[in-house]
């Protein structure tokens, strides 16, 4: 592997946005011209400084990232902010805005979709005849990318055990998504529940979305990666996909940059939520990557299979999930024998942890909020009610969308 950060100095965040309509909040599908504006051309990326903004797939969708890597996640939300209301105001004059949350409540990917068809539109061409990407899970989705980079294979092997073990409670406090096609989905982040299903048409690219437990680069490529270009290349005979970003496991290193990105975080209602669970993930990451509760073997021996039905009782009922299994439950420093996603992390976020955090002031706030008040999925359901009619959804959702311009938090 090439040179690279040491784990936990500097890190990257992707956020995803919809554009919708500044009067209807139904989408929009120009994101082309929002970055013609930008760049001058039809081009799928535009810089301002350390930030980016790029085009995902779909004509509708925008991603705001650190292009390179930062020390101090409490400054980068004040970048991403700053970004955000730039762009809001570019977008005003589209009559558009941004709207957050992991699922637009009414979109309908069948009919709605437009795939991106300037640069790289060849990539996207071959993941939509492959898995179709007018659907959930692909074309309806927003979610936030966490990039924490490793040195060596110690490194690497340290933090994708550590990784491993939070990915299941990640959507007990990222969940966002508990509305598609103007009901509620039965889960409160139906954005996960469809991400699981999004690429079995080939099993080696996305497996449980929980990894599987690998020790070195070399081990990652002959277990997993191999067999995955080996299943896709009769679909993909020009080789267009055979890439590592093709994986769609729920962390995934990126030996290219020498980073393991995380995956299964919903897109919050504003950028100080969204830091928060970025910050805590990283604490909680870093203290079990130094072994505070229990030793490397004793995480990479957990089945993939107990890992995975924690994360699915996460998806469908986020913090008020039951976790009874004792052995994660050790693994993660918690003394009783069973207990609720929101509790688990509660106890987290309060127990010692082996660093300092990097929250600022407004990221530990909308922590605490989310651990009072829900996660934002629930926080929605609240909001709702038993009025699904589209007249209230607008309401809700026209609510997140100023939390988003203002960085302020869903209280309902």
């Amino acid at each position: 592997m090439t040179a690279a950060l040491p784990a936990f100095t500097g890190y990257g965040i992707e956020l995803e946005y919809m554009i919708v309509d500044r009067n209807t909040l139904a989408i929009v599908p120009i994101a082309d011209e929002l970055l013609r504006k930008l760049t001058g051309a039809f081009a799928s990326e535009a810089g301002n400084g350390q930030l980016g903004w790029s085009n995902e797939l779909v004509l509708h969708l925008l991603e705001l990232k650190n292009i390179d890597p930062q020390p101090d996640i409490s400054s980068l939300s004040v970048a991403f902010q700053g970004e955000i209301r730039r762009i809001s105001k570019v977008l005003e004059s589209m009559n558009a805005r941004l709207m957050p949350t992991g699922m637009h409540p009414w979109m309908n990917p069948r009919t709605e979709t437009r795939l991106w068809p300037h640069e790289q539109a060849e990539i996207y061409l071959a993941y939509d005849h492959i898995f179709d990407c007018r659907r959930h899970g692909w074309a309806n989705l927003q979610s936030m990318h966490l990039n924490m980079p490793f040195a060596n294979d110690d490194e690497f092997a340290r933090l994708h055990a550590a990784v491993r073990l939070l990915l299941p409670i990640l959507p007990a406090v990222a969940a966002s998504s508990p509305i598609a096609e103007g009901s509620y989905s039965g889960c409160l982040d139906f954005r996960m529940a469809n991400y699981c299903e999004h690429q079995l048409k080939v099993p080696s690219t996305i497996g449980r979305v929980i990894p599987e437990t690998v020790s070195s680069a070399a081990a990652y490529e002959e277990k997993i990666l191999a067999p995955m270009y080996r299943e896709i290349a009769a679909l993909d005979p020009e080789e267009m996909l055979q890439h590592e970003w093709l994986n769609a496991r729920g962390e995934i290193p990126r030996f290219d940059r020498n980073a393991i990105e995380i995956r299964v975080i919903d897109t919050q209602e504003c950028s100080s939520a969204d830091f928060a669970i970025a910050a805590a993930a990283i604490n909680i990451v870093h203290a079990l990557y130094s072994e505070a509760y229990a030793s490397l073997v004793a995480q990479q021996s957990i089945a993939t299979e107990a890992l995975v039905r924690i994360m699915h009782a996460c998806i469908r009922d986020a913090e008020q999930a039951v976790i009874d299994n004792v052995a994660y439950l050790r693994l993660m420093g918690f003394p009783g024998t069973d207990c609720t996603a929101g509790v688990l992390w509660r106890h987290l976020v309060e127990s010692e942890m082996p660093v300092e955090s990097r929250q600022g002031k407004s990221c530990r706030e909308a922590l605490q909020t989310i651990l009072r008040e829900g996660s934002l999925a629930r926080r929605i359901l609240n909001a709702i009610g038993s009025d699904f009619s589209r007249r209230r959804l607008e309401t809700v959702y026209r609510e997140l969308c100023d939390c988003l311009d203002e960085n302020r938090m869903f209280l309902k």
